[in-house]
């Protein structure tokens, strides 16, 4: 019969919960089993009895018996590691443009998916192992950004400082500015949208819209850096909560789509002039502080697509790089309220059902309504001749 096994806690792991532990270094053993060892006794921290829910502590000794020779069932298969090629490793590590004892701060490429899906295969999280350390720990990814958005993305360098970073961007406390350009001009100039969002219905979870009733408290900040005439305008967006596709569900929302945005702003999301037809809009300031208690502020340069854009309207980008990260003043921010933003939704949604009853109609008035000028009357019908005397 097989000795018990033994294992010693790392730095990394100070703290956890037993249960976790396990599925960090031991995935393939199942939580049940896990439990039965420990109603046996088999389970223990420095020789005594242990369940799954006690925390370890650096250089406690874990005992528990000899792995079985078949995988429990449901047991998470082991991660297949395909060999990066010299010029994905140098493709990774050039989009590094930070780096700490806890974390890699990456500049991500617009176009690259964070993670992989369906019929996505080139991701960042597969592209990690370019980064990982003497040692083979690669980063671990602790937030994420839309495959088109381009910008910083930090990484954990150790299970330890993930859970940290984790617990920053969830409970909002990391501080994010992303940079845009927009149709239009908003007004007010600056404000805060506060409408719920939620998954929009048909589209396979892959797009958002406001919906009032069960939708997702969501709220953006916004402020206007620079205008175009009333062409386009470039603004300063800070995600007061972590929505899918929130910034951009936003301010499709609210009239003034991002350019290039296809998915929320239809053919009305690009400009002509020579502008490019890919998303502006990129994350170009992060805050946060690590596990040590020291800030980390970061900022990532603009996509040549994003740069040129901002050249050819004649904008100072140092103007958006002046503007403070603090909360704009309540006084002068003029709320943009959630049934502004779901009546600007709602009649967009009607204009887009007009525009698709008209398709292939023999003229241009829409289906059901006279024909003439805007606001005029119909014609009324003469009234029938009485019949003469006779």
């Amino acid at each position: 019969m097989s000795a018990n096994r033994t294992f010693t806690v790392a730095e990394d792991d100070d703290g956890i919960r037993l249960d976790r532990w396990f599925k960090r270094h031991l995935p393939e053993t199942s939580f049940n089993m896990v439990s039965r060892w420990a109603r046996t006794g088999g389970l223990r921290v420095d020789g005594a009895k242990a369940t799954p829910g006690d925390r370890v502590a650096t250089g406690q000794v874990l005992t528990m018996p000899p792995a079985e020779a078949a995988p429990a069932e449901g047991a998470r298969a082991a991660r297949v590691v395909e060999p990066l090629t010299p010029e994905e490793e140098r493709y990774v590590q050039e989009m590094v443009i930070e780096r700490t004892r806890d974390a890699l701060v990456l500049n991500k490429p617009p176009g690259l998916a964070t993670q992989g899906g369906t019929k996505t295969y080139q991701h960042l999280d597969r592209l990690l192992d370019g980064l990982a350390d003497d040692d083979g720990n690669r980063p671990k990814l602790v937030h994420r950004l839309d495959k088109d958005t381009s910008g910083v993305l930090l990484v954990a360098r150790s299970a330890r400082a993930a859970g940290h970073f984790a617990k920053t961007f969830s409970s909002r406390t990391a501080r994010k500015v992303y940079w845009a350009l927009v149709i239009g001009v908003p007004s007010p100039e600056e404000g805060q949208i506060d409408a719920p969002l939620a998954k929009q219905p048909g589209s396979g979870g892959e797009k958002m819209h406001v919906d009032e009733e069960n939708g997702l408290p969501s709220r953006t900040r916004f402020r206007t850096i620079d205008i175009a005439g009333n062409r386009a305008a470039w603004v300063e967006l800070q995600p007061l909560t972590g929505r899918t596709h929130q910034l951009r569900a936003h301010m499709a929302a609210i009239g003034h789509p991002i350019v290039g945005d296809a998915k929320y702003g239809g053919a009305d999301a690009f400009l002509t002039g020579g502008v490019s037809r890919k998303m502006h809009l990129h994350a170009r300031r992060l805050r946060v502080d690590g596990p040590d208690g020291k800030p980390l502020d970061v900022t990532a340069e603009l996509p040549a697509h994003f740069a040129e854009t901002l050249d050819m309207m004649g904008f100072d980008r140092m103007i958006g790089d002046m503007m403070p990260m603090d909360t704009p003043d309540p006084a002068k921010s003029t709320e943009v309220k959630a049934k502004r933003v779901a009546a600007a939704a709602k009649t967009a949604r009607k204009a887009r059902k007009g525009e698709r009853r008209s398709r292939g109609a023999p003229t241009d008035a829409p289906r059901g309504k006279p024909v003439g000028k805007p606001g005029a009357k119909p014609a009324r019908k003469p009234a029938p001749r009485k019949p003469a005397n006779r």
